[in-house]
């Protein structure tokens, strides 16, 4: 994961010193030579729109730029309303009860139904503005299309410039700004 604020870029090292699970659990692993993070959603939070998600203690993350890349899996006991849900948090407070976050649904992305393609990005502001809201009161504006695939490694590249955020997929054109 790289992190770029102000001209300063920052590489950050995957250790459990620096990286805090939030409503998850998560591993350290090895993938093709390479360490990754591994984190799936902790079963006692029955909710399904909980932040779940690990964050790196110790910085603080204004505006700048996230790149990472992410590789998203179907678990076997997953929903069928959430399944491969991905993405980067950010803005988190430190009590983890408000942030912003930028979402990728790799599931969506190819299936037949155009809606449902087209909401295979999502952003959303926790707590007040959770996607259901966003979708009911600014249809369509919070979500948009990419072409993805499960179990692909996908480049994720979010810029943040006070409140606007663009998203950038394996280094295509904005698909979310």
């Amino acid at each position: 994961m790289i992190i770029s604020e102000l001209k300063a870029q920052k590489i950050i090292d995957l250790t459990t010193t620096n990286l805090k699970a939030v409503n998850t659990f998560m591993t350290l692993e090895k993938m093709d030579g390479e360490k990754v993070v591994r984190f799936v959603k902790n079963p006692i939070v029955k909710k399904f729109d909980e932040p779940t998600f690990v964050r790196i203690d110790h910085l603080n993350f204004t505006n700048g730029i996230i790149e990472v890349k992410v590789l998203s899996r179907i678990l076997a006991d997953a929903p069928d309303f959430a399944r491969g849900f991905i993405g980067i948090a950010f803005h988190i407070n430190d009590s983890n009860s408000n942030f912003e976050s930028i979402y990728i649904h790799p599931l969506n992305a190819r299936v037949e139904d155009q809606i449902r393609r087209n909401r295979s990005i999502q952003y959303f502001s926790y707590p007040d503005f959770k996607y259901q809201r966003l979708r009911k009161e600014f249809q369509n504006k919070y979500e948009s299309y990419a072409d993805m695939a499960l179990n692909e490694w996908i480049q994720l590249r979010l810029e943040v410039q006070g409140q606007k955020a663009k998203l950038y997929i394996n280094n295509n054109n904005p698909h979310l700004s």
